[in-house]
């Protein structure tokens, strides 16, 4: 059984949930409670409101805590990532180890894990579907050059950017979107 618990951090309202094997899922900081909480239970659909234990109510404080700008470890937090692709498994297994303010890319990932660049997309993929992002820190896991890359949580790419800021890294701007309409006519 998964429980949860809304709480709020100084960049919005989280949601963490947790069953007895670790924690499950997390949401990141959204504006309104009520938007978290149906992320959460989009994900979990069966999971109860609770009180957390002493555990989870200091792992709640570090994670406020990281959103104040306070480095935070979250390398020793015990997972329940449910079944996974076996890949999948391997990436966010790798992408925990990266710490503070470290950062990486998809292909970099790919041949860490003795694959060829084609598997760069499925750790992008890996990263999108990401159970638990901050505790499996998907936001320090770029594209190529540096570049920031997708983010599938609220705010998308600018929540990533400012997750990094806390950290101290400061990613490669995205590029401007060229228009391909003709603006006006020069003779």
């Amino acid at each position: 059984m998964n429980e949860y618990h809304l709480f709020e951090t100084a960049h919005g309202f989280a949601a963490l949930a947790w069953n007895a094997r670790g924690v499950t899922s997390f949401r990141l900081p959204a504006p309104r409670a009520e938007e978290t909480r149906r992320s959460l239970l989009r994900r979990l659909p069966d999971a109860v409101e609770a009180e957390p234990p002493a555990k989870v109510v200091g792992l709640i404080q570090v994670i406020a805590r990281y959103f104040e700008g306070e480095r935070a470890d979250f390398s020793d937090v015990a997972l329940d990532l449910g079944q996974q692709d076996p890949l999948f498994a391997k990436i966010y297994d790798m992408v925990r180890r990266l710490g503070w303010g470290e950062t990486t890319t998809y292909g970099e990932i790919a041949k860490a894990l003795g694959e060829g660049p084609e598997v760069a997309r499925d750790v992008g993929q890996a990263m999108a579907r990401n159970p638990i992002p901050l505790i499996v820190p998907c936001h320090r896991v770029l594209a190529a050059g540096g570049k920031i890359g997708g983010f599938s949580a609220p705010g998308g790419s600018t929540a990533k950017v400012r997750m990094l800021e806390l950290e101290g890294v400061v990613p490669e701007p995205p590029a401007p979107v060229k228009s391909t309409a003709q603006s006006s006519f020069v003779f």
